[in-house]
């Protein structure tokens, strides 16, 4: 199956983090989406598979995205997964509709294969978010 997915991270208190080739990233207490997508055919490209390793401890998978380095942090919680199966890529469409919603977002965060500002957006309430 593949398909876009968006996670909901509750941000327990500010904090600063190293993300790959981001470098150092301050970021402030609240709640964050991430969108993404797996839009392979086989084993871990599967949007299914993809979700589980989102779901894995830091010390049962490699770091490979930028959403790992923030997952791995004891301060980052996993609150919500919603998971559009879907044949095209909808990724970079939810990220420009949500950076409009948005209070703030990390630049270039889970970017770097598209021309999207950022597919981490933060928001200080759930409030502004309908899902």
């Amino acid at each position: 199956m593949k398909g876009t997915y968006i996670l909901e991270i509750s941000l327990q208190n500010d904090i600063e983090l190293s993300i790959g080739s981001l470098g150092l990233i301050f970021l402030k207490k609240g709640l964050y989406y991430y969108i993404g997508s797996a839009m392979g055919t086989q084993g871990s490209s599967t949007l299914l598979n993809r979700l589980k390793r989102h779901l894995k401890k830091s010390y049962e998978k490699k770091r490979f995205w930028h959403i790992d380095y923030f997952l791995e942090n004891k301060n980052a919680l996993l609150t919500k997964i919603i998971f559009i199966p879907c044949k095209i890529k909808l990724e970079c469409e939810f990220a420009r509709y949500f950076l409009q919603l948005a209070d703030n977002f990390i630049p270039d965060f889970g970017s770097s294969d598209c021309n999207c500002k950022t597919h981490l957006l933060y928001f200080s309430s759930s409030e502004k978010m309908f899902i």
